[in-house]
């Protein structure tokens, strides 16, 4: 099978390159830097949502699907510094030439990763290659947002409208599945900022597996899973999470209710 890797990042601001730019002195504290280019954000466009190359990965999760099972991950700081991080992401593409799956991943993840990786000066020879190496990749690529080889749900399941797109939380509610568990993306700055790292990374690693949930039943839906396919695909996972012995998967496992052959 070739190998299905969904994947998340997290973020926040980059407050090194926010001093840069801003020409910000150095006794200022980091939640204040963030709080100033909050307001000069909300001053320009009324959200303080910050440009994509002002923001930091700090998390990028990943549940992949392979031959030797199902498993999910997480690189992510402070183990690992952002450069590192991006890196590993894209090492594994490079290693595996996996389908990747996201949700909103090409209006956000993968143009962050670009961005940060940029900075940081990742290689990702595999990612960018549209048929200079590899003919297939003319036709089949990750950066064409009409090809499979990255496939954002949001997107396509919007028919690549953005007024169509739908919250990952309220569908994967909606489908009996967990949804988000204690934060959301909002909540990210302010958990990293009271060293809430851990908690983070799970909540990252839950948005992956509800992406992973939902892409199952999409291929359902496709027909390129049979009913009996779809429920071993979703006990795999049950299994697979299950075994880890986590709290977060604990409370991920039981917010997910097993009764029904489409959960």
């Amino acid at each position: 099978m070739t190998p299905v890797l969904v994947f998340d990042i997290e973020t926040i601001p980059d407050i090194a390159g926010l001093r840069l730019l801003h020409e910000l002195p150095a006794a200022l504290a980091d939640a204040e830097v963030a709080e100033l280019a909050f307001q000069r954000q909300r001053a320009k466009n009324g959200s303080d949502f910050l440009p994509l190359h002002l923001q930091r990965v700090v998390v990028i999760s990943c549940a992949l699907r392979s031959d030797e099972g199902f498993k999910v991950w997480s690189l992510a700081e402070p183990k690992s510094g952002e450069g590192e991080i991006i890196q590993r992401f894209f090492d594994g593409v490079e290693k595996f030439t996996p389908q990747i799956v996201s949700w909103n991943g090409g209006g956000f993840d993968l143009p962050v990763l670009n961005y940060r990786g940029l900075i940081h000066g990742v290689t990702a020879s595999r990612y960018w290659d549209m048929g200079e190496d590899d003919r297939e990749f003319k036709w089949n690529n990750y950066i064409s947002r009409y090809h499979m080889r990255h496939l954002d749900l949001m997107d396509v399941l919007a028919m690549y409208q953005p007024r169509g797109a739908a919250p990952l939380d309220q569908l994967a509610r909606l489908m009996g599945l967990p949804g988000k568990l204690g934060m959301d993306g909002g909540a990210v700055w302010g958990a990293w900022c009271e060293g809430r790292i851990d908690e983070i990374r799970d909540y990252c690693e839950t948005d992956v597996v509800n992406t992973w949930l939902v892409l199952q039943r999409f291929q359902l839906m496709r027909g390129l899973l049979s009913a009996e396919e779809h429920r071993r695909e979703l006990d795999l996972a049950r299994r697979s999470l299950a075994a880890t012995g986590l709290p977060h998967w604990k409370e991920f496992l039981a917010a997910w209710p097993t009764d029904g052959t489409v959960d």
